[in-house]
């Protein structure tokens, strides 16, 4: 049988369409063999994941996507194979959650300005007892016929200086890293194109991470083609990182990202399952 690993989803724990039961369960259906629950900030849907991947014979990772600080960019850090209960961990998603509500409040009351009401209800709604995300945001704007689309949304409102944007400030990326380690998991850079970072950035980003103790690189995300995995399968070679996977899935709705429809990790690079 061939294994098939999906180390990045999301669940309703955070900012996902689907239960942390049902993320398992559609693990399966499409073919995954091993599967990390990796929500934002927050180990509240792993108990429930482990349960049923228990249940149906699926291996479970547990696991989380931290936010991170790092020289003014916020970075996701994703932690595979951690203990849910380590203390520094569950006062550190605690926190983060408060933050996430404050900040929820704030841009909820820049929409109100802009004559758009409603969205701390809806929101919190949506939410029920996962984290606020601005994708809830996102989904309200597109509901409300606000945007036609979720990215109109960022481009309009929530991105990075637009009208309903609230600067966060997270935890340093040296502190993010520890509390994975300190969890006993291995630290991986999430989706590390996303950032648009030059070459000269990226190879500061990689020494300093590496020097912190992180030890992965997603080298496979969905939605990447051939010239980006290799540029980043050279990343981790360069920098002796070991190689993850992940389709960041977070709702059925988008065909192009979904649990297991993404490419192999190159064999040349070391699978960061070879550490759990």
């Amino acid at each position: 049988m061939t294994e098939v690993y999906d180390l990045h989803c999301h669940s309703t724990a955070s900012d996902g369409a689907l239960s942390p039961e049902n993320v398992v369960l559609r693990a399966q259906h499409q073919g995954v063999t091993t599967l990390a629950l990796t929500d934002h900030d927050t180990v509240a849907g792993l108990a429930t994941a482990q349960a049923t991947a228990d249940k149906i014979g699926l291996q479970l990772i547990p696991g989380i996507e931290l936010s991170a600080n790092w020289q003014k960019h916020c970075l996701h850090i994703v932690g595979l194979g951690i203990d849910p209960s380590y203390k520094p961990l569950v006062e550190i998603t605690d926190f983060l959650q408060n933050t996430r509500y404050e900040r929820a409040e704030k841009m909820a009351a820049k929409l109100e300005k802009k004559r758009i009401p409603g969205a701390l209800a809806a929101v919190k709604a949506a939410a029920g007892e996962g984290m606020i995300t601005r994708t809830h945001f996102a989904d309200f704007l597109l509901s409300q016929h606000h945007v036609d689309t979720q990215q109109e949304a960022f481009d309009r409102y929530l991105g990075q200086g637009k009208s309903a944007y609230v600067p966060t400030i997270w935890p340093e990326l040296a502190d993010v890293v520890k509390w994975i380690t300190g969890a006993g998991g291995v630290a991986v850079i999430a989706h590390p194109l996303r950032y648009k970072l030059s070459a000269n950035w990226m190879k500061r980003l990689l020494t300093e991470f590496k020097s912190f103790g992180g030890q992965g690189i997603e080298v496979i995300t969905s939605r990447i083609n051939q010239d980006e995995i290799r540029l980043i399968a050279n990343y981790a070679q360069n920098y002796e990182l070991v190689g993850s996977v992940g389709s960041d899935f977070h709702n059925e709705n988008n065909p192009y990202v979904e649990l297991g429809r993404i490419a192999q990790l190159p064999p040349s690079i070391t699978p960061v399952w070879s550490l759990l």
